[in-house]
C-alpha cells in the first residue's frame, strides 16, 4: 500500500496537470467537449425549446385534451338548445304572444348564460396554458444560464430575431435535452436530490 504522504503527492500532481491544461486550453475548448459552441452569441428557439421539451409536449397534451372536451360539452349542449329552440318554435302557434315572448325570453338568456360560462372556460384553459408557459421560461432560465456561461457567451439571442447566423451558434437541441434531464415535464419529480430541497 502507497504511504498517505506519496498518495497525496500523487494527488496534488495530478491536480497541477488540470490545473496547467486549463490555463493551457482556451475556454472554448470545455464548452464543446460539452457540445457547445466556441462563441460570445448563442441562438435559441424560444418555440421549438418549448414544444420540443417533455414540459412543452405535457402542456399540450393537456391543453389539447381540455379543449376537446369542451368542445363535446360545447357540441352537446348546442344539440340540447336546437332541441328546445324547435320545441318552442313548433309551439308558437298554439300560444298567445305574450306567453311565447316570455318563453322565447327565457330562452334567450339561457343561450346568452350558455355563451358566457362557454366563453369563460375557453379562456381559463388559454390563461393555464399561458401560465404554464411563465412556469417553464422561469425553469428554463437557469439552465439557459449554466449553457451561456459554460460557453462563455455573453448573450442569448432568439433565433428568429436574427438576420443571418450559421446554425454553430444554435443550442436549442443541447436545451431540450437538459430541460428533459432537470425539469422533465414539470410534474415528474427529478432524480437529482439537489431539486428535492
Amino acid at each position: 500500500m502507497m504511504p498517505l504522504a506519496a498518495r497525496l503527492r500523487s494527488a496534488l500532481t495530478s491536480l497541477a496537470r488540470v490545473v496547467a491544461l486549463l490555463l493551457v486550453l482556451p475556454a472554448g475548448a470545455f464548452a464543446q467537449q460539452l457540445g457547445l459552441p466556441d462563441s460570445v452569441i448563442l441562438t435559441i428557439s424560444s418555440e421549438r425549446l418549448f414544444s420540443d421539451s417533455a414540459f412543452g409536449k405535457r402542456v399540450a397534451r393537456e391543453f389539447e385534451a381540455a379543449s376537446g372536451e369542451l368542445a363535446r360539452e360545447n357540441r352537446r349542449i348546442e344539440q340540447e338548445l336546437t332541441l328546445e329552440e324547435q320545441e318552442l318554435t313548433d309551439r308558437r302557434p298554439n300560444m298567445e304572444p305574450a306567453a311565447f315572448r316570455e318563453l322565447a325570453d327565457a330562452f334567450d338568456a339561457k343561450v346568452k348564460e350558455f355563451r358566457r360560462t362557454q366563453d369563460a372556460k375557453a379562456r381559463a384553459l388559454v390563461q393555464k396554458n399561458e401560465e404554464e408557459q411563465v412556469k417553464f421560461i422561469q425553469a428554463a432560465r437557469p439552465i439557459l444560464t449554466d449553457l451561456m456561461q459554460e460557453a462563455g457567451a455573453g448573450v442569448v439571442l432568439e433565433r428568429s430575431s436574427v438576420f443571418l447566423s450559421v446554425t454553430a451558434i444554435d443550442v436549442t437541441e443541447v436545451a431540450i435535452n437538459r430541460l428533459n434531464a432537470t425539469i422533465r415535464d414539470g410534474v415528474t419529480p427529478s432524480d437529482d436530490p439537489a431539486d428535492r430541497n
